[in-house]
């Protein structure tokens, strides 16, 4: 099962970036992982928000592969365990899912009819996280989902 992180926005030289591309790079010893950053539509005066999400969403969904199980990013989205997740990794495996894009969309959030269309809304935290941040934690998620699963020393939970 490979594993596609959608995002808005292209952070390059971002520290926190620098980060996220450390937990992609150990992510990849337990599943087939990539980013994919998608341009951020530019915010011009006059133009709605839900015009620049509209753009933006329709960037993100050519990227999706065909036939994926789409998980939104979402505040508002339920909120996962560390070993839920794992769990929930694991079931989709077992029952031979090809791959799994999770968005994180940009500063104005994730478009109403992507977020609609999505199988499932997963919240990192009730609060707004910035998008890199939001892309870091959920790296290093993945990431524990995978030493969970594998029952190795990373993961220490209660």
């Amino acid at each position: 099962m490979k594993l596609v992180v959608v995002i808005v926005g292209k952070d390059r030289g971002d520290p926190i970036v620098g980060a996220s591309d450390d937990y992609l790079q150990r992510l990849q010893h337990y599943f087939p992982a990539e980013v994919v950053e998608v341009k951020e539509e530019p915010a011009k005066k006059g133009r709605s928000v839900e015009v620049v999400k509209r753009a933006e969403a329709e960037r993100i969904r050519r990227v999706i592969p065909d036939g994926a199980i789409t998980i939104a990013l979402d505040e508002r989205g339920k909120a996962y365990r560390s070993e839920q997740l794992a769990e929930k990794l694991e079931r989709w495996q077992v029952e031979g899912t090809r791959n799994v894009a999770l968005v994180i969309g940009g500063p104005n959030g994730l478009d109403a009819e992507l977020l609609k269309k999505a199988r499932e809304r997963w919240s990192l935290s009730s609060l707004t996280l910035p998008h890199r941040i939001a892309r870091l934690v959920l790296l290093e998620q993945l990431y524990r989902a995978g030493t969970i699963l594998r029952r190795e020393p990373y993961h220490r939970g209660d």
